[in-house]
């Protein structure tokens, strides 16, 4: 009777997960349908506005899907550290994706993403350069689609890096691509998780240090929460000036007269914004830490609830400058298409229709809100367990990655170097616990050593009990203690076995999670490129 009850209980859910699993879907074809009808109706009469209607369809498709993926890295170590809840999270990084998106976006872009291939090469035919950035949005979507079904946060940028890079060597061959470029795309996969972690790890480090590691935790927490929580400001107001708002900046410079005229904001000019924006955030911090802290316990946790707002605020901005600096893999070779479509031919920038962002922007937020909470969880909980110091660290690392990584010219991915961070707190705090694993291990090799001598000992002497002749009274008795005494030596030395091995075992860091997420970043520019290298032979077989 039981076991109905359960399967009928099962099926239940089933039904219920299945029937959401249908609105989900229902809703995206919604939104996909709706770009195709509005991109056809709106340019007929232009030749090739079917292809363009498609290409449509592609990116909106395309923005669900970075949606679903990448903004994982943005808020899934804040919702993992329990300082969100996972619908927070969704309404925040919805809101400031789409408010990047629009707000800096941008009106002009490259239309061949980072400059992996040169546009020269198809010799202004404008047919092979649509199938080309056609092929290279859908190729890039399915990879993103496939590596969210396996719960693997890859980097949107390499995606259709990889696509562009496929379709541009099945139109033109293998010369057309900037190999210096690839090598440098390459090195990203290096580099980027390295820098995170490191920069992460040593962020916690310095918080462990500073604060934990003190006998009278809220007296330091006063001094140093201000102090990090100001370099986290200064971090994001540089990053965001650099990254989120260089494509608005002329406008900002209309506006702010006393600024240096500049088509971008300088690091200088961006150091001094946040620098300005830092010391603030120390005397609000400040004050409020002085406040709370007699409502705080002397305890780490009560040392985590302070970075609790400051990641809430780090998520927000890490989503706004990803909506304005990642939209572009969306909507970077649809309006490429555009432009080749309304003007008959072929250039290395173009400009931005605002349907073209709205498609990008809408599309971010509502493959988030449909698809992300299972890559949220993945990047959240599923590699290392998180707290608020340790996710704090990462969003740290994220924003001061990218600033080093800019001025010095390397090529960095967002997603890695989240991931990259999360792999770095993970692996300090197996480090840091090493000490202690080690202590308990020879503790527990000694304690077995002793057992073992004990046990061997209380053998020997009821042996020689036994094979003893006209044994007293009191032998007697010794011989049943004896096999009491043994009994429990064995029963000890099994544990200390057991809990040797567990202490041995210990990992902070899933090892199968790690090997999975590296091999999804390697293998992610060949996929996208073998890929769209066939989407492309397939629209050419279809149109020719």
């Amino acid at each position: 009777m039981e076991m109905i009850q359960t399967i009928k209980k099962l099926e239940k859910e089933a039904r219920k997960s299945s029937g959401i699993d249908f609105i989900k879907l229902g809703l995206g074809l919604f939104f996909m349908v709706a770009v195709l009808t509005y991109s056809f109706l709106s340019t007929g009469g232009i030749p090739n506005n079917l292809f363009l209607a498609i290409a449509a369809l592609f990116g909106a498709y395309m923005a669900m899907n970075i949606g679903a993926n990448d903004v994982a890295n943005n808020v899934g170590p804040a919702v993992g550290s329990k300082a969100l809840t996972m619908g927070g999270a969704i309404v925040i990084a919805a809101i400031f994706e789409a408010a990047g998106a629009f707000i800096a976006g941008g009106d002009v872009i490259k239309t061949i993403k980072k400059g992996i291939i040169d546009i020269d090469a198809f010799g202004g035919n404008v047919d092979p350069f649509i199938w080309a950035m056609m092929a290279a949005l859908l190729s890039a979507a399915l990879w993103l689609n496939f590596a969210t079904m396996m719960k693997a946060p890859v980097s949107t940028t390499h995606s259709i890096v990889g696509g562009v890079m496929g379709a541009g060597i099945a139109a033109a061959g293998f010369s057309i691509v900037a190999w210096g470029t690839m090598a440098k795309i390459a090195a990203s996969w290096v580099i980027s998780p390295i820098l995170g972690g490191v920069i992460a790890a040593l962020f916690l480090y310095a918080i462990k240090k500073s604060i934990i590691y003190k006998e009278d935790k809220i007296s330091a927490a006063k001094k140093w929460v201000p102090v990090f929580v100001a370099i986290m400001s200064w971090a994001f107001v540089t990053y965001l000036t650099l990254k989120g708002l260089k494509k608005i900046w002329p406008s900002i410079v209309d506006v702010l007269v006393f600024l240096p005229h500049a088509e971008k904001p300088s690091f200088l000019v961006a150091a001094i914004f946040g620098l300005l924006v830092a010391v603030i955030v120390y005397m609000i911090v400040k004050k409020t830490v002085a406040h709370r802290a007699n409502d705080l316990e002397n305890t780490r946790d009560g040392i985590n609830m302070l970075f609790t707002v400051p990641l809430i605020f780090a998520a927000a901005l890490l989503s706004f400058a990803h909506g304005a600096n990642d939209v572009a893999n969306a909507i970077g070779p649809l309006a490429a298409i555009n432009d080749a479509v309304m003007t008959g031919g072929i250039s290395d920038k173009a400009g931005i229709p605002f349907w073209v962002m709205a498609v990008g922007a809408i599309g971010i937020a509502l493959g988030l809100a449909l698809y992300g909470p299972k890559l949220i969880k993945t990047v959240g909980s599923e590699i290392t367990e998180l707290d608020q110091m340790r996710a704090f660290s990462v969003a740290m690392a994220a924003s001061i990655t990218v600033i080093i990584a800019s001025q010095l010219g390397l090529p960095v991915s967002s997603t890695h170097i989240a991931v990259g961070g999360i792999f770095g707190v993970g692996f300090l705090r197996e480090y840091l616990e090493a000490k202690k694993e080690k202590s308990i291990i020879t503790d527990e090799q000694e304690t077995l050593h002793d057992e073992k001598k004990s046990l061997k000992a209380y053998k020997n002497e009821l042996k020689t009990l036994e094979e003893k002749s006209g044994k007293s009274k009191a032998d007697y008795m010794r011989v049943v203690d004896l096999y009491k005494m043994i009994d429990e030596e064995e029963e000890m030395i099994k544990s200390a076995k057991k809990q040797l091995k567990s202490a041995e075992k210990i990992k902070y860091v899933k090892r199968d999670a790690v090997k999975k997420i590296i091999a999804a970043w390697v293998i992610t520019v060949p996929a996208a490129a073998i890929l769209s290298a066939g989407i492309f032979f397939m629209i050419k077989g279809i149109v020719l």
